[in-house]
């Protein structure tokens, strides 16, 4: 027997255990719309006033993401950062065509910011980890300080009230799972739907998607009919992050909803002062070649990735733009 919408009667594209809840296509994407838009309000992130970042990658979850944020009417511009990944699927190459194809088929007046890191600093980032130690042995550290680094600048300096980020609740679970194993006190108090801008230098953090699951978000971007790129980043394979997943999963496989109680009664238990983690705030001064805040002495990590190939210099802002 066929199951049926809740709205409206006909044969429901989605069947959301955890919510208990069935929807057609029709009312599915009404749905989905609906509850970014209550995280936003529910965290105050933005607000329409203000100009929002949204860094994409030309996957699922922060194409949706943008779609949705322009549907609402939101000045929202998109960020994607060329890595110069290949990995044998042309990775880096078919998230860019996949976020140009986006602007130029769905949105072709919607801004999009393009900085390429081999155009602005010289190398790719598998060439930087390569010749590093740090990037050696765990190639996606090196490639996570260069896209956090780029993110907050171009935020940061293009003035944009806010950097929303794709995360949805899978990934927000899972790094919480890990900190939690791992007693990362730190993490656990900066993780969140929005990390202020605590300090000059840094612009704030938002996450809508953190109370949807993957699932949700993909069948959002297949229902809306968004082209996004399928295969994983190369150098993901393998990693921590993807078995913590595959644990939770079996746990929301026998008892649904388990993902959602468990980030939710993290945030209030955070909230309402049940849990507190004691953090030691890092003196900052300014990078002497990039001028970004950073607690290393003199010049800040990212710096120092460049140091043996070129000196750093001020990125572009932005590097190239499609768009209105």
């Amino acid at each position: 027997m066929a199951i049926r919408c809740r709205k409206c009667g006909r044969e429901a594209a989605i069947m959301m255990r955890q919510h208990r809840l069935a929807l057609c296509d029709e009312h599915y994407l009404e749905w989905f719309v609906e509850q970014t838009e209550r995280t936003i309000r529910m965290f105050r992130m933005f607000d329409r006033s203000e100009r929002v970042l949204v860094a994409v990658s030309g996957g699922k979850d922060s194409l949706s993401l943008w779609d949705v944020l322009l549907r609402l009417g939101y000045q929202a511009d998109g960020l994607y950062i060329g890595l110069g990944i290949d990995g044998g699927i042309r990775y880096s190459d078919q998230s860019y065509e996949k976020c140009m194809r986006f602007v130029e088929e769905r949105w072709p007046e919607a801004r999009l910011i393009v900085v390429d890191i081999q155009e602005v600093y010289g190398e790719t980032i598998p060439e930087v980890a390569a010749r590093t130690t740090r990037g050696r042995d765990k190639p996606c550290a090196v490639c996570g300080l260069v896209k956090r680094y780029v993110m907050n600048r171009v935020a940061y300096e293009g003035g944009y009230a806010a950097l929303a980020t794709g995360h949805n609740l899978d990934d927000e679970v899972a790094v919480l799972f890990g900190n939690v194993m791992n007693w990362q006190a730190g993490y656990m108090a900066r993780q969140g739907p929005v990390l202020p801008a605590s300090r000059p230098g840094f612009a704030r953090k938002v996450k809508p998607f953190c109370r949807f699951y993957e699932r949700e978000t993909a069948a959002y971007a297949l229902l809306r009919g968004i082209d996004y790129i399928y295969d994983e980043c190369p150098y993901a394979e393998g990693s921590t992050s993807i078995a913590y997943k595959e644990w939770l999963a079996k746990l929301e496989e026998e008892r649904p909803g388990t993902k959602l109680r468990f980030y939710l009664g993290f945030l209030k238990a955070k909230e309402e002062g049940l849990i507190a983690f004691r953090t030691d705030e890092a003196e900052l001064h300014a990078c002497e070649k990039c001028g970004q805040p950073t607690s290393a002495p003199g010049i800040c990590a990212f710096c120092r990735l460049w140091e043996r190939r070129r000196p750093a210099r001020v990125i572009p802002n932005p590097v190239r733009i499609s768009g209105s």
